[in-house]
């Protein structure tokens, strides 16, 4: 049995960006329950050359928009990355949702072998879709979301496997 890239890519995106909005949302009462600024996990990084969970959770949102609109050949959505808060994050997560299940699987499916040109400054990237979409752009996606994640558990945060996986 083939596995569509559809079925790789937008039900697994919103599954774990899903999941990411209930962690928010443990967060919040987190966050509540203890009366702590907010902004103390939201600028937060593991390490001072990593980047803080605000823009963790950006690139994880850009990264599933950026692959699904590739795939389906539609601009890509630009967002202003001005989010601060923790409802600024769930905001532009269920943003990034709404976007992607827009995609419907004819648009996706059959472009294994897509040529994807990335940018970056002066450097060109060339990719076949699934080369793109495997290779590229879900481990991406699942580093930035699991970056996310753990500064959230290194700061106390409740949240475990099962918070970060929910029901595939």
């Amino acid at each position: 049995m083939n596995i569509s890239m559809y079925q790789a890519s937008v039900p697994r995106f919103v599954n774990i960006l899903s999941n990411l909005m209930n962690i928010i949302d443990k967060t919040q009462a987190h966050v509540d329950a203890k009366k702590i600024d907010p902004a103390t996990l939201t600028t937060y990084r593991l390490f001072p050359d990593m980047l803080p969970m605000t823009t963790q959770v950006r690139i994880a949102c850009d990264a599933a928009q950026g692959v699904v609109a590739r795939l389906a050949g539609i601009e890509i959505p630009v967002d202003e990355d001005n989010d601060k808060t923790l409802v600024d994050l769930k905001a532009r997560i269920a943003k990034t949702i709404a976007f992607i299940q827009a995609v419907v699987p004819t648009q996706i499916d059959g472009t294994e072998d897509k040529e994807i040109v990335t940018k970056r400054g002066d450097k060109e990237t060339h990719y076949k879709g699934m080369q793109f979409l495997l290779g590229h752009a879900v481990p991406n996606f699942y580093f930035h979301v699991t970056t996310a994640y753990n500064i959230l558990r290194h700061n106390g945060i409740e949240i475990g496997k099962r918070d970060f996986l929910g029901n595939p």
